[in-house]
């Protein structure tokens, strides 16, 4: 009777651990392959724990039938017992890996959770930058907009000068080509006609002009002057500086000029005088200077260098009032 309340002890544990074992293969449902295997498991324990059964029944029945023969009864029950043991060993070794599959999952969970997180803050950190940079660029483009109109003007304006010089050069180069014609006949003289820098120099040696260390204008040089001045009569927008140099032999002269200097000085303001008797020059068109022996165009160490150096220059340039105009609006 004893064996028999043991039996029953047993089979009912069985029943206990078996429910047990279901609410734990119920938790590990997120884990569908291992919920597989578990599942096939518990089937196999279910097949077991039917063979059990059976052989709990046929050990009732030799129980009934062979209530003396405790040998049998005794193998029976260490065979139960064993079959027991082994089974409880499985359902424990089955429940320590749903417990490590769920810490796993967990593990793994927040594992991807804290990849997340920093994902997330990465992509607001770049977020950020690019707002940043559109911002930049949109500076820059307004920058680059406003930049555009002004090089524009800027572009307009230098066309605008291109044209004026254009012009002056045109009329530069015209003016020269008549200068040049007016005075043709002094050509062999020491008497040159050029275009430099956007200006007309007429240069006149000084056998042309004037007696080696006088101030007075000769015949032959007041002439080309009077033709040099009929042109210039039709170009009221030009100014004319004229240059009075010397070589840098001491002056012996008259007290009433010191040097090179004062002599070159007599010579300029005598061409200026020449070239405004009897024209219809403006007298605000012209200026006198004297470059006395300062600004040689040969060396002063020759005869024909000192020859070349006693000069008058006669140097016409275009107003460039309109020019100056456009460049104080920039």
């Amino acid at each position: 009777m004893a064996a028999a309340m043991a039996l029953i002890s047993m089979t009912m544990a069985s029943c206990v651990s078996e429910r047990r074992f279901n609410d734990e293969v119920s938790k590990a449902q997120q884990c569908e392959e291992e919920r597989a295997r578990l599942k096939s498991e518990t089937i196999d324990l279910q097949a077991k724990v039917a063979e059990l059964g059976a052989d709990l029944d046929q050990a009732r029945k030799r129980l009934n039938a062979l209530q003396g023969d405790t040998a049998v009864m005794g193998t029976s029950l260490r065979k139960l017992t064993t079959n027991y043991d082994k089974l409880n060993e499985t359902y424990e070794r089955m429940l320590s890996q749903v417990e490590r599959l769920r810490e796993g999952s967990m593990a793994d969970a927040r594992k991807l959770n804290d990849q997340l997180d920093a994902t997330r803050a990465d992509l607001q950190k770049r977020e950020d930058e690019v707002r940043k940079l559109e911002l930049a660029l949109a500076k820059k483009e307004g920058n680059l907009e406003q930049l555009g109109r002004s090089l524009n003007q800027r572009e307009a304006r230098v066309k605008e000068l291109e044209g004026i010089l254009a012009r002056k050069d045109s009329a530069v180069n015209a003016l020269k080509d008549k200068v040049a014609a007016a005075l043709l006949g002094f050509k062999d003289q020491g008497l040159t006609v050029e275009q430099r820098n956007g200006k007309v120099y007429v240069s006149m040696d000084e056998k042309l002009l004037f007696a080696s260390g006088s101030w007075v204008v000769d015949a032959r040089g007041s002439e080309a002057l009077k033709k040099l001045a009929k042109v210039l009569e039709s170009q009221p927008d030009v100014n004319i500086l004229v240059e009075g140099h010397t070589d840098n032999v001491p002056y012996k002269g008259t007290s009433q000029v010191k040097d090179n200097w004062d002599l070159s000085v007599m010579r300029a303001t005598a061409i200026v005088r020449t070239l405004l008797t009897g024209s219809t020059l403006k007298t605000g068109q012209l200026t006198a200077a004297g470059r006395g022996e300062f600004m040689p165009m040969a060396t002063n160490d020759t005869p024909e260098g000192r020859a070349k150096n006693r000069r008058s220059e006669v140097i016409i340039s275009p107003k460039l009032d309109e020019l100056f105009r456009i460049l104080e609006k920039n």
